[in-house]
């Protein structure tokens, strides 16, 4: 329902990659970032700049899997903040560019069930959203300026959350046991409504060795739901971020239905 063009999220990506680039040049390098409190600004430019040299690497070389060396091959860290910049600007135009001239349909490797090239067209408009969010926050005692989240863009990160980030189905080494209770998620400003059942994922990944026993979510059809949470797009993806609080969220219903979704969504994501 929420899912967008995947033209649209190559645009928001470039867009906010640029914006992302242009508050942190103006930022003191030493600030720190509200949501990652470990990181500054020169460490959010520095996560950015490696999650979007990485994901080219993955498209560039589709459909093949990351190897041992993809990821201990790092390169050197730049040791000045104009380094950093650059080091930026070299990746993220490498990105875009590989995505430009790519078909999403193509078989690639990811992290998560959807093994195609749109999946990084997604996800990585989301990342850089986000951290653009970050970047204007980290910025935001000097500039005074956070804009706002794109409706859109943001509503279908809500979808993100609640089905790949924080849930979806059980993988093939696990158990996914669901609660009785659905949770409409209302998205005011868009007109859609999301529904998810909380429930407790069981199992041990065999390739990492983590064991999981603890809360998980499933995006389901509508349903009757025990529980409401409603609020604008943007309000409703910044705060599942752990970027914003949850004033002028609403909920309303089952409290334990609604504090089921609230575990499920607990861990913070950088």
């Amino acid at each position: 329902m929420t899912r967008l063009a995947f033209s649209a999220y190559l645009e928001h990506l470039r867009s906010d990659s640029a914006r992302f680039r242009d508050v942190l040049a103006g930022c003191d390098p030493a600030a720190r970032v509200p949501a990652c409190p470990d990181w500054d600004a020169a460490d959010l430019l520095w996560h950015l700049a490696g999650v979007q040299r990485f994901w080219a690497g993955r498209i560039r070389s589709r459909p093949a899997a990351p190897t041992e060396a993809d990821f201990a091959d790092q390169p050197a860290r730049p040791a000045t903040y104009d380094g950093l910049l650059a080091y930026f600007d070299e990746h993220s135009a490498s990105l875009l560019a590989e995505l430009a001239a790519a078909d999403p349909a193509e078989p690639a490797w990811s992290w998560a069930p959807e093994q195609t090239v749109g999946f990084t067209f997604r996800r990585q408009a989301h990342e850089a959203l986000i951290h653009r969010l970050d970047a204007e926050q980290t910025a935001r005692q000097a500039t005074g300026e956070v804009t706002d989240l794109d409706p859109a863009l943001a509503a279908d990160g809500v979808a993100e959350l609640l089905d790949v980030m924080y849930g979806g189905e059980a993988p093939a080494w696990g158990r996914l046991d669901l609660g009785e209770g659905l949770v409409q998620v209302e998205l005011i400003d868009v007109g859609e409504s999301l529904f998810v059942r909380p429930g407790t994922l069981h199992g041990t990944d065999p390739e990492s060795g983590k064991a999981y026993d603890g809360p998980h979510l499933l995006l389901v059809e509508p349903g009757e739901a025990a529980a409401l949470v409603r609020g604008r797009a943007a309000d409703l993806d910044a705060w599942l971020w752990k970027r914003r609080s949850a004033d002028g969220i609403e909920v309303s219903g089952d409290r334990a239905v609604h504090e089921a979704m609230l575990a499920a969504v607990s861990e913070p994501l950088d």
